[in-house]
């Protein structure tokens, strides 16, 4: 069964959610031979004060 989690930044559309969590599934069993059902997806929203790249926050850029 696998497990994928995304993080993202805040603010994307749950239609934008659900358009990655289908591809997520569709290539998860694809790759892996398994059913839908078996392919869970947890998206974490992260705020750009809380995501540093190379020492700067991303609410800095």
């Amino acid at each position: 069964m696998p497990s994928i989690t995304v993080k993202l930044f805040e603010g994307r559309t749950v239609e934008k959610k659900r358009e990655l969590a289908h591809a997520l599934t569709a290539e998860s069993c694809r790759v892996l031979g398994c059913k839908p059902d078996a392919v869970d997806i947890v998206f974490v929203d992260v705020k750009r004060e809380d995501w540093a790249t190379a020492g700067v926050l991303w609410s800095d850029k």
